[in-house]
């Protein structure tokens, strides 16, 4: 593919954009960790919120969807669309109580809310887990999703592409902290959604359909069902492109709850949490994590859909069903829209790196090399060696890429090594008797399961799902009644600090001589209305670019309602009391 003046002109600009940003904020970020890790707690809901989506709107994002529309369909979407009933926790239970917190990064919460060995022993443990191998994987899949697309559309190898690509990404980040991270999501966000709409828009015209509708004539008809069928020949759907019954049953009944992911962590956890706590307050929190949740499933995944429609229509025979997008790009966007094209592509992949860069060296610094090696030494000094440490994360990232083959195979391991702790990660804010052990044990349990299902058995993905949150939730809930509850010392001063609702904490509100917990049933109502809104859009916006106005106008007319239900309710909460 060639790239015109104009297009090398746009991506120049691209790559530019992050390093003033960076210049204008290293000497601020420098000042100390939370301005390094948390922009000084200041920043505004829509700036917050912003970076959330940047961050997910990955590079790989757009490649894995388009190989998993080659296999299942539009359906097989539910392998991340079930996030958004957890993402909606995140807005409604915990965004709040994640900035009430006042912690550094999510992982410190582990001695707040527990106490003595178990707890430090944890911090290390989930620490060094997140940070090092967990990172460096979601670095990798990223980093190999960029270089497919180098590779398809410039002709690059692996090991440059990536090697440029983290070189410019860790620069910037190392100087400049989470503020210029968020300030920079913001371009690179605008960016990235306007190269999604190109690349869909030139992909359908390519195909020759007269409409978007057109599609359905040239495809099979599964392929666009928004749910599995529940017609079922030897325990598969019928058709070609069918997401199978029992794995819509494990994204939508178990992952969203049970599993740990990136941007889909139970109880908000991950740079969700480190957002949730750099906003200014409580309610800047959540409205941050409302507008994530809102543009991350409703916004984003159109354009990448239509584009990956469009890609089994064009090359209906590819081995690399992923490398579809790519191919899209080379062939179909015209010069003088591929630099815009390539360059969103670079936004995209620039802000989920920097993200994921400044996120896990937090947990490094922070949480290891502050707690247990160097506790006594300045701020500056953690700048520094925090500066150090985002570049040999980036160094680390390279091995790991090398070694992947697929973007959902990454996908699928990471959340078969999760499955069952996200369980534990909602209960140790609602349920009192949850101790260090618990989590501990929810870690190590489904590494256990995953290893001798892997050896043992001919049981895989999404199957293993099940399977694995009944083994880890068997082994947490054991081991939490075979061991002591935390001292009453610690779980008041968590109660008083934080103040989660729920009757889980009622025997420990006794203790402190406060008030019994608020209810929690009104949340669970903004809740469901705030589901409801999330799939009722997605699936309006769908059915009106996919069947006409007329099929998604009663989706849309029931996000009416739902949000309507939610702004009267938000309306009526009083704000004053729990802002900080």
């Amino acid at each position: 593919m060639t790239l015109t003046a104009l297009d090398w002109v746009l991506l120049g600009v691209l790559l530019l954009f992050p390093f003033l940003v960076a210049t204008q904020t290293a000497r601020r970020a420098g000042e100390n960790v939370t301005q390094y890790f948390l922009a000084g707690r200041n920043l505004p809901w829509w700036v917050a919120g912003t970076s959330m989506v940047a961050t997910t709107f990955a590079v790989d994002t757009p490649l894995a969807v388009t190989g998993i529309i080659a296999q299942d369909g539009v359906a097989g979407n539910w392998i991340w669309w079930n996030g958004a009933l957890g993402s909606m926790l995140s807005v409604l239970f915990f965004a709040r109580l994640w900035r009430r917190a006042g912690i550094l990064t999510d992982v410190a919460f582990v001695e707040l809310r527990y106490s003595g060995q178990a707890a430090a022993v944890l911090r290390a443990l989930r620490a060094l887990y997140l940070g090092l191998p967990i990172n460096c994987l979601i670095i990798g899949w990223v980093n190999l999703a960029m270089s497919k697309i180098l590779s398809v559309t410039l002709g690059w190898d692996r090991l440059t592409a990536v090697f440029v690509g983290l070189a410019l990404t860790g620069g910037y980040v190392s100087l400049s902290g989470l503020r210029g991270v968020v300030l920079a999501d913001l371009f690179q966000f605008g960016i990235a959604i306007a190269g999604a709409l190109a690349v869909a828009y030139f992909a359908l015209s390519a195909t020759g359909v007269e409409s978007i509708a057109g599609l359905q004539d040239q495809l099979p008809g599964e392929t666009f069902r928004f749910f599995p069928s529940l017609e079922t020949t030897g325990g598969t759907t019928e058709g070609t492109f069918a997401l199978s019954v029992t794995a819509f049953i494990a994204f939508l009944g178990v992952q969203w709850w049970a599993t740990w992911y990136p941007g889909q962590e139970p109880g908000g956890g991950g740079y969700l949490a480190q957002r949730m706590m750099s906003a200014r307050n409580e309610r800047h929190s959540l409205l941050a994590t409302l507008w994530f949740t809102l543009a991350h499933y409703c916004v984003r995944p159109w354009p990448w859909i239509l584009a990956g429609l469009a890609a089994l229509l064009l090359y209906p025979g590819i081995s690399d069903r992923e490398a579809g997008y790519a191919l899209l790009i080379r062939d179909y966007v015209p010069p003088g829209w591929r630099g815009l094209v390539l360059g969103g592509l670079v936004a995209a992949f620039m802000s989920t790196m920097s993200t994921q860069l400044n996120w896990g060296t937090s947990y490094l610094v922070h949480d290891v090399y502050e707690r247990f090696v160097r506790p006594d030494a300045d701020d500056a000094h953690y700048v520094r060696v925090a500066r150090l440490t985002t570049l040999a994360v980036m160094l680390i990232s390279v091995a790991v890429t090398m070694y992947l083959d697929t973007v959902r195979q990454a996908w699928e391991f990471i959340l078969e090594s999760g499955a069952g702790i996200g369980l534990v990660l909602i209960l140790r804010w609602y349920w009192w008797r949850v101790n260090a052990w618990s989590e501990i044990s929810a870690m190590i349990a489904p590494v256990i399961g995953l290893a001798w299902l892997s050896l043992f058995t001919s049981v895989t993905f999404p199957n293993s799902l099940i399977v694995l949150v009944g083994w880890t939730t068997g082994c947490w809930l054991t081991v939490t009644w075979l061991t002591p509850a935390e001292p009453n010392a610690t779980l008041v001063a968590f109660y008083k600090r934080v103040r989660p609702g729920g009757p889980g904490w009622t025997h420990v509100a006794s203790l402190a001589g406060m008030p019994p917990p608020a209810s929690v049933g009104g949340q669970l109502l903004d809740w469901a209305a705030g589901v409801v809104l999330v799939y009722a859009t997605l699936f309006g916006t769908g059915a009106t670019l996919l069947h006409g106005p007329w099929k998604g106008a009663p989706w849309l007319a029931v996000a009416v309602v739902a949000g309507a239900i939610l702004y009267q309710r938000f309306t009526k909460q009083d704000w004053s009391a729990i802002i900080d």
